[in-house]
């Protein structure tokens, strides 16, 4: 698709060309952001939280080492079409629930032409309640309802699936959007964590993204990268529960 192209818009969602980057999109569902795609270029990361996430992979070691990923929500997979920039060879699983969403996403911008990636309609607990055990070297959970995470992804039961699906040494990332979650679960569930977030200027809230492990975090190499961001980002590491009586 070219920006000499109009807007286009289906049902609730929306794709607006970007007039200062060629291949720039921005997908809009209801009028909120959820995805922003630059097809000349999938290594430019427009939103902040994609960045957070893009920081704490970048972070793993060896930087273009293949991955095995999970993506739960799809949008216009501006994270899976980075992945396969960055670190060839990947697979990708993209689990949607909205599947016109995804259907008008594809057509436009030709998701099913990714490098390594799969797409799966469906709900996201059904869906990698599926997959093959340890099958998976990073889960990405970013699906959302309007301004709120989506219902029952910090609950015990798609958190327990995560665990399961994932690796040993496998790497969680969660699109904290729009709300302060309790996340008993998660920290019960990965020890290892880090918050990343862009709340660094007063009166500025923003995505929250969890990076979260059962072995510890590349927590220097991400402290790196959150120096030379910007936007500035904080990261809060929190350290593995204490043992009873200690």
């Amino acid at each position: 698709m070219s920006n000499r192209s109009r807007d286009v818009r289906f049902g609730r969602a929306e794709l607006r060309a970007d007039a200062e980057r060629p291949g720039g999109w921005l997908l809009t569902v209801n009028g909120i952001a959820q995805s922003y795609i630059d097809l000349d270029d999938p290594t430019y990361l427009e939103l902040e939280y994609v960045r957070y996430f893009g920081y704490v992979v970048d972070s793993l070691e060896p930087a273009d080492a293949p991955l095995d990923v999970v993506h739960i929500g799809g949008g216009g997979c501006t994270f899976p079409r980075y992945l396969a920039a960055v670190r060839p060879g990947s697979r990708h699983l993209v689990i949607e629930a909205d599947e016109a969403l995804a259907e008008f996403v594809d057509e436009c911008l030709g998701l099913r032409s990714v490098p390594g990636l799969d797409l799966r309609l469906g709900d996201g607990l059904t869906e990698i309640s599926t997959l093959p055990t340890a099958s998976a070297d990073v889960v990405v959970a970013d699906a959302f309802e309007g301004l709120r995470i989506a219902q029952g992804i910090t609950g015990p039961a798609f958190t327990a699936e995560v665990a399961r699906v994932l690796r040993p040494d496998g790497l969680y990332l969660l699109n904290l959007v729009g709300t302060r979650h309790h996340l008993d679960d998660i920290r019960a569930a990965f020890p290892y964590r880090a918050m990343l977030d862009g709340d660094v200027f007063a009166g500025y809230t923003g995505n929250q993204v969890l990076a979260a492990s059962r072995v510890p975090l590349p927590l220097e190499s991400l402290y790196r990268q959150a120096e030379h961001a910007f936007p500035p980002v904080r990261v809060a590491a929190e350290a593995p529960d204490p043992l009873p009586g200690r």
